[in-house]
C-alpha cells in the first residue's frame, strides 16, 4: 500500500440535536490517511496494528491484536489461488473488512476492470456474460453483491443431497445465470445462483461464541464441529452453509479463490490467527467526537471484553455509551455544543433501542417456532442482544422480510423465485406459495419454513460497510432503520429515526 501524509474531507453528518429537531452538523476526522487505501493481494507490505480509515462519519479503526502482521507469505493476504485473489481481496480494512461498492467502481476505474476482484466466476453477474463490459459486473459495482451458487437440490457437508420440501422454479433472471445452460436448474448440475454482499471479517470472537447448547429458534441441538466435535455457533454465514471457521475457509477457497485444491493446515491455521485478532469499530465522529473515550470504547473495547454469551442477562447491549447518559449536566456543559448534542442524540437512541417495543409478525425464527406468538411485542434489543456486536447470542437464522415478498423493498436487479411448499404443512406466515430473491437458509436445509431466513449479522463498522442487510437493500444506515421502519409499522418521530441512526453509526 501506498502510504502518504494527506488529509481528507468528506460529507458532513448531520444530527438532530433535541426535541426540537435542531440540526446539529458534525464534520469529518482529519487524520493521515492511504493516498490509495486499496490492499493489493501479494503486496508485501506489513498490516498495521491500528489505523484509522475516514469515511463518511468519521473514521473506522481496524485493530489487530498482538502486533502488526508480515504479510509475505501469509495465506490472508497472498494470492494462493488461480484468479489472482486473496482473502484481503474482498476483505478490505478500509471497508471495515468487508467490500463497498465505492471501492469496487474504484479499482474499476483504475484498472480497467482487470482487477482480480472482478473474477467471472462471482465478480460478475454471471459467468457467461461478456467479462470486460461493465453492465456485466453491476451487482458488485453498483450494490456491492457476490453471486453465490447453491447445489440444488441442498446438499449435507457430506455432499449427500437432502430431500427438501419445495420444489423451485425461476421467475426472473435479469443475468441468465439461473435459467442458462451452463448455470441454473436446467444446467448438467443444477444450481441456484444467489447474490449477497461479503461478511465483514472482524470481531469473530463474538461471532463464533457459542451461547447454547441447543438452537432454540428449531428446538434441535447444536450442530457438532465434524473435524472438533464442538458445537458450532451458526452465526457465521447468511445461510449457515458452513458453521466453523474452519469449514469457512474451505468454502471461500473453493469458490471465490477458485482453488483447485484444498487449504493445507498450515494454511487454515495462519488465516484463523489472523482473523480471529482483527476488531473493527468507528473510532471517531466528525472531528472531535473520539468514541474510545466511552469506557474505553471502539476497536479497543471490542479486543479486550469477552463476548458476552448472556447478552442481555450479563450487560446491556451497548453499555459503553451508558457512560454518556450517567454524566452530570456540568459535564455536559463543558462539551463543545456538537459534541453535546451527538452524544444527548446517542443515549436518546440507546433507550429507543432497549425500551421502544413494536410488534413482530410474520417473521419466521422469532414468531415461529419459538412460540413468541403472532404477533409478538419486543425490542430491537430482543434479536440484537449480545453486548458490544448487537448479534443474537441465540443462534439460528431469521425471516425479517428482506428478501420474501411482500416485505421486501422492488429488487429488479436480483432474481426472483417462486417457491411452493410440498410438505403436509404450508409456510406458517405465507402459505404454500413464496416469491422471494432469495431462498437463504432453505439451500442449506432445504426445508420451506427456513425460505428466506437469514443469519442475523454485528452491527459494528456499519458506516464503513454500507450498503447493508445480506442483500444490499438499505443503501445505508438511515435506510436500515427506515426498512425497520416500515417492516414492523414502528412509527419513529422525525428525531427517533435520527437517534437511531446516530446510534448506529457511532458502533
Amino acid at each position: 500500500m501506498k502510504m502518504a501524509a494527506s488529509r481528507l474531507r468528506l460529507p458532513r453528518l448531520a444530527a438532530l440535536a433535541s426535541a426540537t429537531a435542531l440540526a446539529v452538523t458534525v464534520g469529518m476526522a482529519q487524520a493521515q490517511v492511504d493516498e490509495e487505501y486499496w490492499w493489493t493481494a501479494g503486496s508485501g507490505e506489513v498490516f498495521p496494528e491500528v489505523r484509522d480509515y475516514p469515511n463518511a462519519a468519521g473514521a473506522l479503526r481496524v485493530l489487530v491484536e498482538g502486533g502488526p502482521v508480515d504479510t509475505v507469505g501469509h495465506a490472508f493476504f497472498e494470492p494462493i489461488g488461480p484468479n489472482g485473489r486473496a482473502c484481503v481481496t474482498c476483505h478490505q480494512p478500509h471497508d471495515a473488512m468487508s467490500l463497498t461498492p465505492r471501492t469496487a467502481q474504484e479499482r474499476w476505474e483504475a484498472t480497467g476492470g482487470t482487477d482480480p476482484l472482478f473474477a467471472a466466476w462471482d465478480g460478475s453477474n454471471c459467468p457467461t456474460m461478456p467479462q470486460g463490459e461493465r453492465a456485466s459486473h453491476s451487482l458488485l459495482l453498483d450494490h456491492g453483491l457476490f453471486r453465490i451458487e447453491r447445489p440444488w437440490p441442498p446438499r449435507d457437508l457430506q455432499g449427500n443431497p437432502i430431500e427438501t420440501d419445495f420444489t423451485i422454479e425461476v421467475v426472473r433472471d435479469p443475468w441468465g445465470c439461473n435459467t442458462g445452460r451452463a448455470y441454473g436448474l436446467d444446467a448438467e448440475e443444477p444450481t441456484v445462483s444467489v447474490y449477497r454482499r461479503p461478511r465483514p471479517v472482524a470481531n469473530l470472537k463474538y461471532i463464533l461464541a457459542v451461547g447454547f447448547d441447543y438452537d432454540p429458534k428449531s428446538g434441535l441441538a447444536m450442530e457438532l464441529d465434524p473435524e472438533t466435535g464442538e458445537p458450532m455457533s451458526g452465526n457465521l454465514m447468511s445461510d449457515r452453509r458452513a458453521q466453523s471457521l474452519s469449514l469457512q475457509m474451505r468454502d471461500a477457497a473453493a469458490s471465490h479463490l477458485e482453488m483447485l485444491r484444498d487449504l493445507t493446515d498450515a494454511e487454515r491455521a495462519q488465516i484463523a490467527d489472523f482473523e480471529s485478532r482483527v476488531y473493527a469499530a468507528q473510532q471517531t465522529i466528525g472531528d472531535d467526537i473520539a468514541l474510545d473515550e466511552v469506557a474505553e470504547g471502539g476497536a479497543e473495547l471490542l479486543q479486550r471484553s469477552e463476548a458476552g454469551l448472556l447478552g442481555i442477562f450479563a450487560s446491556p447491549v451497548w453499555s459503553e455509551f451508558d457512560a454518556w447518559a450517567e454524566m452530570s449536566e456540568e459535564e455536559m456543559a463543558a462539551l463543545p455544543p456538537e459534541t453535546r448534542a451527538f452524544r444527548e442524540s446517542v443515549v436518546r437512541g440507546l433507550h429507543l433501542w432497549r425500551t421502544r417495543s413494536f410488534l413482530v409478525n410474520d417473521s419466521a425464527g422469532i414468531n415461529q417456532p419459538l412460540g413468541f406468538g403472532n404477533p409478538a411485542r419486543n425490542t430491537c434489543q430482543f434479536c440484537h442482544n449480545m453486548s458490544r456486536t448487537g448479534i443474537d447470542v441465540a443462534p439460528g437464522q431469521i425471516d425479517l422480510g428482506t428478501s420474501n415478498q411482500p416485505f421486501a423493498d422492488p429488487m429488479p436487479h436480483l432474481p426472483l423465485f417462486r417457491i411452493t411448499c410440498t410438505g403436509r404443512l404450508p409456510h406458517p406466515h405465507y402459505g404454500r406459495e413464496i416469491l422471494t430473491s432469495d431462498p437463504g437458509y432453505a439451500l442449506t436445509t432445504g426445508r420451506c419454513l427456513d425460505v428466506g431466513k437469514i443469519t442475523t449479522q454485528q452491527m459494528r463498522a456499519m458506516a464503513a460497510r454500507e450498503p447493508l442487510f445480506h442483500n444490499g437493500i438499505a443503501a445505508d444506515i438511515p435506510g436500515l432503520v427506515d426498512f425497520y421502519d416500515r417492516r414492523y409499522n414502528i412509527q419513529y418521530t422525525p428525531q427517533e429515526r435520527q437517534d437511531m441512526i446516530n446510534l448506529l453509526t457511532a458502533l
